[in-house]
C-alpha cells in the first residue's frame, strides 16, 4: 500500500482546475488532498483513505493538467477499495476563454467497481456559462474511445472497446474567500450499447484556514452499469494548494 501511495505522489495528480484567469506568462498550480474516515465498534471496524494530487501548467491560450487519485479501504480486515485513477488533459482556449477545446487520456483500475483496467482517450469542447472571480459553471461534451478489461457478475472476464459520448457539468463557488464549494459530474454513454453507461459525481466543501490550507469534506459517487457496481465515498480531511 505504501508503495502505491508513493507512486501516487510522484505522479502529481488529481483535480482538474480551470477556474483562475491567467496572463500570457506561464503559471503553475499544485494541489494535494488527503481525506478519510475511521469507524470502530464492538462489532467490527472499517477505514478508508482517499488521496488526490494535481498539477497544472497554464498560459493564456493553452493549459495542461495531470491528475491521479488513490482510494484504499478495509472493513473487518477485508479489502473494500483498492482504486487508482490517473488522467492527463489539455485545454485550448479561444479569445474570451469561455469556450475551449479539450483532449483527454485516462487510466482507471478499481477493485470496488470490478475494473481490472480501463483506458479512455478523446476530444471535445467546453463552455463557461458562468465565469466570475468567485463562481464558475462549465458544460463540456465530447467523444471518447474506451478499451476496458472488466469483471461481469464479479467473476466473468469481459474485455471490450467502445466509443462513448462524455458529458460533464463542472462548478465552483467561493463565498467570501473562505468557503469553497466545487464539484464535477460526468455521464458517459456508450454509442453502441444502450445499457452501457458510466456515471461519476464528486463534490467537496472546503473551509480555508490559510490561502494554501483548507479543511475539506468530500462526497464521491461512481456507477458502472456494465459491471452493475457502484461506490459512494463520504470522507473529510485537508487540502493543500498553491499557485505560483
Amino acid at each position: 500500500m505504501m508503495k502505491k501511495i508513493v507512486i501516487l505522489l510522484l505522479i502529481l495528480a488529481c483535480a482538474k482546475v480551470t477556474f483562475a484567469q491567467f496572463s500570457d506568462s506561464t503559471h503553475y498550480y499544485v494541489k494535494y488532498a488527503s481525506t478519510g474516515s475511521i469507524n470502530r465498534t464492538n462489532d467490527g471496524n472499517s477505514w478508508l483513505l482517499n488521496n488526490l494530487a494535481g498539477f497544472k501548467i497554464s498560459k493564456k491560450k493553452i493549459s495542461f493538467n495531470a491528475g491521479a487519485s488513490y482510494v484504499y479501504g478495509k472493513q473487518d480486515s477485508k479489502v473494500t477499495n483498492d482504486d487508482i485513477s490517473a488522467a492527463m488533459d489539455f485545454n485550448w482556449y479561444k479569445e474570451s476563454r469561455r469556450f475551449y477545446y479539450w483532449g483527454l487520456a485516462s487510466y482507471d483500475r478499481s477493485f470496488s467497481l470490478k475494473i481490472n483496467k480501463r483506458f479512455q482517450s478523446g476530444l471535445g469542447a467546453a463552455y463557461d456559462i458562468i465565469q466570475r472571480p468567485n463562481a464558475t459553471l462549465n458544460l463540456s461534451d465530447g467523444i471518447l474511445f474506451e478499451n476496458s478489461d472488466l469483471f461481469l457478475k464479479d467473476t466473468i472476464p469481459d474485455v471490450y472497446h467502445t466509443y462513448r459520448n462524455s458529458f460533464r457539468v463542472l462548478y465552483k463557488w467561493v463565498i467570501k474567500d473562505i468557503i469553497v464549494l466545487e464539484g464535477a459530474h460526468y455521464y458517459q454513454q456508450s454509442l453502441s450499447h444502450g445499457n452501457d453507461f458510466i456515471f461519476k459525481s464528486s463534490n467537496s466543501l472546503s473551509l480555508k484556514l490559510r490561502s494554501w490550507l483548507m479543511l475539506t469534506a468530500a462526497l464521491t459517487y461512481n456507477k458502472v452499469n456494465r459491471t452493475d457496481r457502484e461506490n459512494l465515498l463520504i470522507n473529510y480531511g485537508v487540502t493543500i494548494e498553491k499557485y505560483f
